[in-house]
């Protein structure tokens, strides 16, 4: 299951990135969840439901004329998890942005279900058990 898991985080990432919100949607579980824990994100809490994920990335979003949120690096498969981590860039309405984060997504029936968000790389490996050096001996696939 956890190539299906890869693929659907990677078709996600692809719809965010062509600005369709309504297809990124269909990612997500109904009942997904989001844990905002970043320090110093201005925002911190947790999002439940499909609809107010897709709402908040939506007030995300309009804060820039565009944006792009790209993979680092391999997809990192961890059973019913993928790590990725990851580069948001924006510009237009609001100040440029540039910010290195990771993400983990916990998938249910090839849905994400819940996503959480480290600003250490290795500390969301940690998370997982693993290491740096685990990770790559996993054999990630792209």
């Amino acid at each position: 299951m956890s190539q299906e898991n890869v693929t659907t985080v990677r078709l996600a990432y692809e719809a965010w990135n062509a600005g369709d919100m309504s297809a990124l949607g269909e990612f997500y579980a109904p009942d997904a969840i989001i844990v905002r824990s970043l320090e110093g994100w201005p925002e911190v809490g947790v999002i439940a439901g499909r609809e107010a994920v897709i709402g908040y990335f939506g007030q995300l979003r309009d804060t820039w004329d565009n944006d792009t949120l790209e993979p680092i690096g391999n997809l990192i498969e961890a059973g019913d998890r993928v790590v990725v981590r990851q580069l948001w860039k924006a510009e237009g309405q609001g100040p440029k942005l540039s910010m290195e984060f990771t993400a983990i997504y916990t998938l249910r029936d090839e849905k994400l279900f819940l996503v959480e968000y480290f600003w250490s790389h290795a500390e969301a490996l940690k998370t997982l058990g693993l290491s740096e050096q685990d990770a790559h001996a996993t054999r990630p696939r792209r």
